[in-house]
């Protein structure tokens, strides 16, 4: 989300930070940029009456797009269905490869050579929307799950943004 706000410029703005979890640094963060936030948590919610709400400070502020960064929440079916083609999201993985989590392990367990990140529309089909940009990252001999995150982070860093900005355009 920093890296989002951070390039944010001539190509789109930030209209609001929204997150599940009141407490989350990127909030704090956001809020002393000047940024409007939006926080909430779940719990004890029907996820409709939750989606609701998300959706109408979506609204309020005016989104067009929504940049999910760091969401681990699987969006119901309507959520999308209203959003449809206006919600990217970024995933560890070269996408359609290790959809869901673990993908560091996964993609280590597996032998792969090379490990990365995926900017993808979100559909219903869990990680399975129109891929809009990648980036490899090595995996290298002594890797394991964390030092790849790591590495792989900072290349969704440097894609996610980029490809914001061309979508956007």
């Amino acid at each position: 989300m920093m890296a989002l706000a951070a390039a944010a410029g001539d190509s789109y703005e930030i209209a609001l930070v929204a997150s599940d979890k009141p407490a989350a640094p990127g909030l704090a963060w956001a809020a002393e940029q000047g940024i409007p936030t939006f926080a909430h948590s779940p719990r004890g919610i029907p996820k409709a009456e939750y989606e609701a709400q998300i959706d109408a400070a979506l609204r309020a502020a005016d989104v067009e797009i929504i940049a999910l960064a760091g969401y681990m929440r699987l969006l119901s079916d309507d959520f999308v269905a209203r959003w449809r083609g206006r919600i990217l999201n970024i995933h560890p993985s070269l996408l359609p490869k290790y959809k869901g989590l673990d993908t560091h392990a996964r993609a280590i367990a597996a032998g792969d050579a090379v490990a990365g990140c995926s900017v993808h529309i979100v559909t219903e089909e869990l990680d399975g929307g129109r891929i809009l940009g990648q980036a490899e990252v090595p995996i290298l001999p002594g890797d394991t799950p964390d030092t790849l995150a790591e590495r792989v982070l900072g290349a969704e860093h440097r894609l996610y943004p980029q490809v914001l900005a061309a979508f956007v355009a």
